[in-house]
């Protein structure tokens, strides 16, 4: 998500600009909920930039992108010979961002055993580094993202109760781009001009593409915007994707497969016997390959994510996205790229 993307002025998220600025001076820990994709990180820097910790470090971790061994070194550092590796004495972000702000995102996907020594921090103010004895003090403001459902995942003993509460001081919850339609021309010259600069262009964008856009649902939300702006940019055209938005808005919306169209997918010739077992196994497998694709959408392609929701394997899924022809973002960009 764009660094220098603000709060935009829509009506929706007016409450949400009031919010960060009342908790914006306190130290009060922030939990930010939405979908993904939403700007989760923008309204954190936002309460970053309006807090007195300004000229100190703001920095971001992923607790989804690492394993769990190099999640806690990343948070809290380790000393030297602490693993496999370890060279060197390595400082975490907690040390890195001292009088600054943290920002956790997908929160909900740490750890059980790494939630236990976050709330010690949260309620001493102190940590030690891998492999290390010594306390060592910090004076960080927290917040932490998810677009998971942290109540459910309490339910499920995969989120500690003590620590929710913990984090969940003040709750932000941002609302879906397609709540927030107005946004859409704000946001699209705003990422036009930052590729534009980014890649040396003056590439415009027609009115009629605008309103096409603003049509969509982007069930990816402002990520997925931005993409799209930035497919519009390298190709030099906003026709390509000016025809991929439209058809997915004469689709209707995703991950919706209604029997009929599922059906008409899988018809025969009318003069060709046709078997009814047939027809429901082609439109089982469509619905099947249109469900995945949005789940690896909704994903960013984290197939290992992708598996757990789908509560199949990872092999498994793998296998289901060659048996259905399914291809990564990047190889239909490249066919688009290819075929202009």
């Amino acid at each position: 998500m764009s660094e220098g993307l603000n709060l935009c002025t829509s009506g929706k998220m007016q409450p949400i600009r009031e919010l960060v600025a009342k908790v914006a001076a306190t130290n009060t820990t922030v939990l930010l909920r939405g979908e993904s994709g939403v700007g989760k990180e923008v309204v954190g820097r936002a309460i970053h930039r309006a807090s007195p910790r300004i000229n100190k470090q703001f920095l971001k971790v992923n607790c989804a992108a690492l394993p769990s061994e190099l999640l806690e070194s990343e948070l809290f550092g380790h000393e030297k010979g602490a693993f496999t590796g370890a060279y060197r004495q390595k400082p975490g972000k907690f040390e890195s961002a001292d009088g600054g702000t943290l920002l956790l995102d997908e929160i909900g996907e740490m750890p059980l055993r790494l939630q236990a020594k976050l709330l010690h921090v949260l309620q001493d103010g102190e940590f030690s580094r891998v492999g290390g004895e010594k306390l060592i003090g910090t004076d960080v403001r927290l917040i932490a993202a998810t677009n998971r459902d942290l109540e459910a995942a309490m339910r499920a003993h995969q989120f500690r109760e003590d620590l929710y509460y913990r984090l969940n001081v003040i709750e932000i919850r941002i609302p879906p781009l397609r709540e927030r339609r107005e946004e859409v021309p704000v946001l699209i010259e705003h990422f036009r001009r930052k590729f534009n600069i980014q890649y040396g262009r003056t590439v415009e964008i027609p009115a009629d593409t605008v309103r096409v856009f603003m049509e969509y649902g982007w069930p990816g939300n402002i990520r997925e915007l931005e993409n799209a702006v930035k497919r519009v940019v390298v190709l030099g055209s906003a026709r390509p994707v000016h025809q991929e938005i439209l058809a997915n808005v004469q689709r209707g919306p995703r991950g919706v497969v209604p029997v009929a169209a599922a059906a008409a997918a899988a018809t025969v010739n009318p003069d060709q016997a046709i078997s009814l077992k047939e027809i429901a196994r082609q439109a089982a497998r469509e619905a099947e390959r249109v469900a995945i694709k949005e789940v690896l959408d909704r994903v960013h392609w984290n197939r290992a994510k992708a598996a757990r929701l789908l509560q199949i394997s990872y092999k498994a899924l793998l296998y289901k996205i060659v048996q259905c022809g399914l291809v990564t973002p990047e190889a239909d960009k490249e066919k688009e790229i290819v075929a202009s």
